[in-house]
């Protein structure tokens, strides 16, 4: 059987037998069989099968394609093909994510999914403007910090990781709905259809399938649900190329097509996550601590998505707009790019370009980690942070001759703010410590890029935090519950003021940075990726690459990547690939030190992109090697 790319995140997807009751369980795997589209078709360029049916003859993968009208870029093939088919029937770019989303959510559980959240950038063609849509997941109103304390000290990362404790309330659901209420064209059902069908009758285990489960192999064990869905009666992961189908899943977003977004935040859906927070179905005997959570009927009743305006900035010719808090993505993307914006690219070599870029994103993320936090409880100084002049005074602390040995302090962006009105809800600002344990980089998430042919264009970001999420299938409802919780900040001090401590009702802080790029009031460049606190290094990387060092988009987006993140020691992360390059001797010649990430698989991030030209053509670009490679489509081939 024809190996393909797995679909990486995003939901989860059921499809339901109409002849099943809501207890009935089918098998999740059957017997090893051809999957639809191992034929290999040749690819089209806008990925058509046989007849209407785009999904009857699965086309090749490949990482770029160019054309016209609409185009589409996910980490896999069937969540790309989702959002075209849905373009080619008339839909426009935000019912296309929520399509593209939702296939993912079936074929890669691990990253995203209906138990997480996620922030959606709209650029709205007809209309001129960047809007946002905010579903981060949110504590419970029934957590406090001290929950995550125990004996004086934080509870270790790892047994907070898999616990109904780190259980954000998702967000997933009513955000989709709100984006398809006032930005679509479709409704829920409509957009579900496709990945009802591909969560009913299967998809075969790729090698990515595989390897995530195999990954979170001890945690599946000790939970019931958990070990059911996604283990073979040998308790171990079930091969590449058999046959996998979620019918819990599917018969979920039956209920959701059917009933609407109230369907999974009151009623059936919403109590069996209560009960999966609350008692967590461990394995009889299990030895794994799996701490219970607080998660009450009321949080998912009254959980609410967010419209919030977006972040811009310019940069050079260039307007960049991003994602806002409780996201710290678009801030941080944005004062580490007016920091390089002082340095002409044109008089330096690629070494300097890049020490500048290791230099600024330290100091970015020097001030990300003091102030950023929810808006709703902290009075984060965003005017400051995003004024020129900081930048400016900021600028000098990047030594132009040598890397440096330790973390940077933040700086005073107080002093330049220009409006001094409290965020909304009048938390306080605290300044923090650098990077920490709640910023590695090896966080799974997944990224979709979509444009359609009016010019509309979504860049979406979704998550389930920890690859495999809090590792707790939803009994019944087959989709893993996010542990987002964990992005907060544990102070040795559960009273300590953090702008990102825990809180009732709060959302943690994000590194997700979904971004689009303008240049004379047109699309330029739409990108973004996955990887925990990377993702902003990576968007920064590929800005960098593409604006400064004039790289096609697709090679910027296959370079080998490096991620500075303010480390105590002052190293930076490096993917394997790039510490053999000339780049890489340049910067340890300046004292750089680089830590290989391939210690954690060798890669950061996986993004995707589509870069817009000026005879009315659209590249779209995924990944060529890293996630073992995503896939883009356009809607018509040139």
């Amino acid at each position: 059987m024809a190996q393909r790319k797995h679909l990486l995140p995003s939901i989860g997807l059921l499809v339901l037998c109409a002849s099943c009751s809501p207890s009935e369980k089918l098998d999740p795997v059957s017997p090893v069989e051809p999957a639809p589209g191992d034929a290999g078709a040749e690819p089209d360029g806008g990925g058509n099968g046989a007849g209407d049916d785009l999904f009857a003859t699965l086309p090749k993968i490949t990482p770029t394609a160019t054309g016209r009208g609409g185009a589409a870029a996910t980490v896999d093939l069937r969540g790309t093909l989702a959002a075209i088919e849905i373009l080619k029937k008339g839909g426009n770019a935000v019912d296309a994510a929520v399509a593209a989303a939702s296939v993912l959510g079936a074929t890669d559980p691990f990253s995203c999914g209906i138990g997480g959240g996620g922030f959606m950038l709209i650029y709205l063609a007809g209309e001129g403007k960047v809007v946002t849509i905010d579903h981060r997941e949110t504590a419970p109103a029934g957590l406090t910090a001290s929950a995550f304390y125990e004996n004086g000290a934080p509870i270790p990362f790892p047994e907070r990781v898999t616990s109904g404790l780190s259980v954000g309330v998702p967000g997933t659901v009513r955000g989709w709905s709100e984006a398809l209420r006032r930005y679509g064209t479709l409704g829920l059902g409509d957009a579900l259809k496709r990945a009802i069908q591909v969560a009913e009758t299967g998809f075969d285990v790729d090698r990515t399938f595989f390897e995530q489960t195999g990954r979170n192999l001890q945690r599946f064990r000790a939970i019931t649900s958990s070990k059911a869905l996604f283990l073979g009666p040998d308790g171990e992961p079930w091969p590449v190329g058999t046959i996998f189908k979620n019918p819990d899943l599917a018969r979920t977003y039956r209920l959701l097509a059917e009933r609407g977004e109230k369907a999974f935040y009151e009623g059936e859906v919403a109590e069996a996550i209560v009960a999966a927070v609350r008692n967590p179905p461990v394995e009889p005997g299990s030895a794994l601590t799996i701490r219970p959570g607080v998660i009450a009927p009321a949080d998912l009743r009254d959980y609410e998505a967010r419209v919030r305006p977006a972040v811009t900035t310019t940069y050079r010719d260039y307007t960049i707009h991003g994602m806002g808090l409780p996201s710290s993505g678009g801030i941080t993307v944005a004062l580490a790019l007016n920091l390089l914006e002082g340095f002409d690219p044109e008089l330096l070599t690629p070494v300097e370009v890049l020490h500048r870029y290791l230099g600024a994103s330290r100091l970015a993320f020097a001030d990300r980690d003091a102030f950023l936090g929810d808006p709703e409880f902290v009075e984060a100084p965003v005017a400051g942070l995003l004024s020129k002049d900081y930048a400016d005074a900021r600028r000098d602390l990047i030594d132009l001759f040598k890397a440096p040995t330790e973390a940077a302090a933040p700086g005073d962006p107080f002093a330049f703010q220009t409006d001094p009105s409290p965020s909304p809800g009048g938390g306080q600002g605290a300044r923090g410590g650098g990077a920490g344990p709640n910023d590695a980089g090896d966080n799974e998430t997944t990224h979709i890029t979509i444009s359609d042919a009016a010019g509309n264009i979504v860049s979406y970001t979704c998550t389930i935090e920890t690859e495999g999420g809090n590792g707790v299938v939803v009994p019944g409802h087959g989709f893993l519950l996010n542990n987002e919780l964990t992005d907060f900040n544990l102070p040795a001090d559960p009273s300590a003021p953090h702008p990102n401590a825990v809180e009732p009702g709060k959302r943690p802080r994000s590194s997700m940075s979904p971004t689009i790029v303008m240049k004379d009031g047109k699309p330029e460049i739409a990108l973004a990726s996955p990887g925990g606190s990377t993702i902003i290094t990576t968007v920064l990387q590929l800005l960098v690459g593409s604006i400064d060092l004039g790289l096609p988009i697709d090679e910027a987006l296959a370079a080998p990547r490096i991620s500075q993140r303010n480390a105590r020691d002052g190293s930076s992360d490096a993917e394997t690939a790039f510490l053999s390059t000339p780049e890489a001797e340049g910067l340890a010649a300046l004292g750089h030190v680089f830590s290989d990430a391939g210690t954690t698989g060798g890669e950061i991030g996986a993004a995707t992109a589509l870069r817009f030209h000026g005879d009315g053509t659209v590249t779209a670009v995924a990944e060529p090697v890293r996630r073992h490679g995503g896939s883009a489509m356009v809607e018509q081939a040139p």
